[in-house]
């Protein structure tokens, strides 16, 4: 248990890297945390203390995912160093929407995925290069992309720490760890585009308070595909109309089929199109062209995009 999270924190952080560990037992109000320096923690006394926290005393462990500057008492946003990782919280329909993840050409593959429980995981890239705003802004759009929960996107967030029992559960589950790649990566190395992404929260909006005086090429091109298919515009035909537009992204094909189906299955959930027939209708146009696991992986993750989609629109 021990040398499982022993072997994650060193993947993490540097030994002279200061961080906070953790502990939250469900009955109780307030966790304990602790802001200590790596090395310390790695001292088989302290692994072994956290090891009886969680075995007996019944406590959840975590860390923080960034780490804190020297001499930091508090896990507050200002104390955090520097932006280490990308981190996205899976909290249901894990094996779908990972698959989806681990298919798609936006994102590189990640640095750890940790299983938290039946279903739920939690994804981590290690990265360089990011300012705090910069990766808030992205892992928002990593929520929004990926269907991870949108309340995990804060930099003082903290991690499940891997070999430890997930005490919210009983029998209690035991974290699990993998890791698909050994890479750091830096903000180039992710293509989600902030233009698709927020036009898609935007499209369905009234009575927007400030009228935007400029559009992005992606804003452009929701607004375009929307008002195409909702005129009745073939979708395959549109795909290779917009990917031939766009020759300018990294992959037009995969954006276009990415543009078109979310906004074909949003037009559909307004229809009243039920979910489980929204993603029959996506499967059916993609059969040809994907793999059968992805394409049904990929159909299920744009549905759930979509129809997030909507639902952020109604709440605005």
């Amino acid at each position: 248990m021990s040398q499982i999270a022993a072997t994650f924190l060193r993947r993490c952080f540097a030994p002279d890297e200061t961080i906070a560990i953790l502990l939250r037992r469900m009955d109780e109000a307030a966790p304990k945390q602790r802001v200590v320096r790596l090395e310390q923690v790695l001292e088989s006394r302290y692994m072994a203390w956290l090891s009886y926290e969680n075995q007996h005393d019944r406590s959840n462990i975590y860390v923080a995912a960034n780490p804190l500057r020297p001499g930091s008492r508090k896990r507050t946003k200002e104390c955090i160093a520097s932006a280490r990782h990308l981190y996205l919280d899976i909290d249901e329909d894990g094996d779908a929407r990972l698959a989806a993840l681990r298919a798609s050409q936006l994102v590189p593959p990640p640095t750890s995925i940790l299983s938290t429980s039946s279903g739920k995981c939690q994804v981590l890239w290690r990265v360089e290069g990011f300012e705090f705003p910069q990766q808030e802004q992205t892992l928002k759009l990593l929520a929004i992309a990926f269907g991870g929960d949108p309340a995990c996107t804060d930099c003082n967030r903290v991690l499940r720490v891997p070999g430890f029992l997930n005490r919210k559960y009983d029998p209690p589950y035991k974290v699990t760890v993998e890791y698909p790649d050994d890479s750091i990566w830096t903000p180039d190395d992710f293509q989600l585009d902030v233009g698709v992404v927020d036009a898609m929260l935007l499209a369905g909006a009234s009575g927007s308070r400030k009228p935007p005086s400029k559009h992005s090429n992606s804003e452009s091109d929701w607004a375009w595909v929307s008002d195409q298919l909702a005129h009745g515009k073939d979708a395959v035909k549109l795909t290779r109309e917009l990917a031939s537009r766009r020759s300018d992204k990294p992959n037009p094909l995969y954006y276009a089929q990415r543009t078109v189906d979310v906004a074909s299955a949003r037009l559909w959930f307004i229809e009243g199109i039920r979910f489980d027939d929204v993603i029959t209708m996506l499967e059916t146009r993609r059969r040809f062209e994907l793999p059968a696991a992805l394409c049904s992986a990929r159909a299920r993750e744009i549905a759930t995009t979509a129809q997030r989609m909507i639902r952020h629109t109604k709440s605005a």
